[in-house]
């Protein structure tokens, strides 16, 4: 194996339930992998060299460096190279996030193979992903859990930009107009019509840029700016769940707890800015 071969497993607490890294590694693949299951997700960087992946609900594809492809979890797949061998590096992952990756057709089962333009930003991810995941704290887990998350979405990007029209740079319009009216109630239809497309063409561009649907993109504001009124406020919950467009406190608070581990209360008294 070359000198760089590495292989890292972590076990991330279960707090990062969203999206957490389990393991990354590279190293040379001189044969085939057999029937194999994984109990979690993999993504596969092909740097160099050609082969391919069998899958149920692929079939058998042809894999030309630099491509990377995904593996589904609890499913059956066999991959390899061509002639001498290939050069790959690759991570596991799991979470609840990984639902949104399916849902919105960022990573899709039957096209698993996402040939590259770019291996050079899709290799830095790589290396940051070892970076962070090398020293096993809380902290550099979660950060390995961001990156991994821009690892999807800059395959989704690279894909699109091979197989439709669906990436636009003029797109950012549409996203810093939800971010500007996040707190209000926003009628999704109306919305798509006013920037001339339909609903699924709107939830399908938000899934190439952001990685996230429309409402899901909107929550995520709305929730961002929750936690800077709990830090730099002292307004009350029921306030804070009003300015960012939520009529319920229960709700807002239960909504909050679930996608922040913590109540609102407990957020404000870890982060109170003096």
């Amino acid at each position: 194996m070359p000198e760089s071969s590495y292989a890292l497993y972590r076990s991330p607490p279960a707090a990062m339930g969203g999206l957490s890294v389990r393991g990354i590694g590279r190293h040379r693949v001189s044969r085939a992998i057999i029937r194999r299951k994984l109990p979690d997700f993999a993504v596969v960087l092909v740097e160099e060299g050609h082969g391919w992946l069998e899958t149920r609900a692929a079939g058998r594809q042809a894999i030309v460096a630099p491509s990377l492809f995904w593996l589904f979890p609890d499913t059956i797949h066999s991959y390899g190279p061509d002639g001498p061998g290939w050069s790959e590096r690759w991570a596991l992952f799991a979470g609840a996030l990984t639902r949104d990756f399916t849902r919105m057709r960022l990573i899709v089962e039957p096209a698993p193979v996402v040939p590259l333009s770019d291996l050079g930003g899709m290799r830095l991810l790589f290396d940051r992903l070892h970076a962070e995941l090398s020293p096993d704290t809380p902290l550099s887990q979660a950060e390995a859990a961001a990156t991994l998350y821009r690892l999807v979405v800059q395959a989704a990007r690279q894909a699109a930009g091979r197989s439709s029209g669906d990436f636009h740079p003029d797109f950012r319009n549409a996203i810093d107009d939800l971010r500007d009216r996040a707190a209000e109630p926003i009628d999704f239809s109306a919305f798509a019509a006013r920037f001339g497309m339909s609903p699924a063409t709107l939830r399908r561009r938000f899934a190439l840029h952001t990685g996230q649907s429309p409402k899901s993109f909107q929550l995520r504001i709305r929730l961002d700016h929750a936690k800077q009124l709990l830090a730099a406020t002292d307004s009350p919950v029921d306030a804070v769940a009003e300015a960012v467009g939520f009529r319920d406190a229960f709700y807002f608070s239960r909504l909050f707890r679930s996608r922040e581990d913590c109540t609102p209360s407990e957020f404000r008294r870890r982060h109170r800015r003096t």
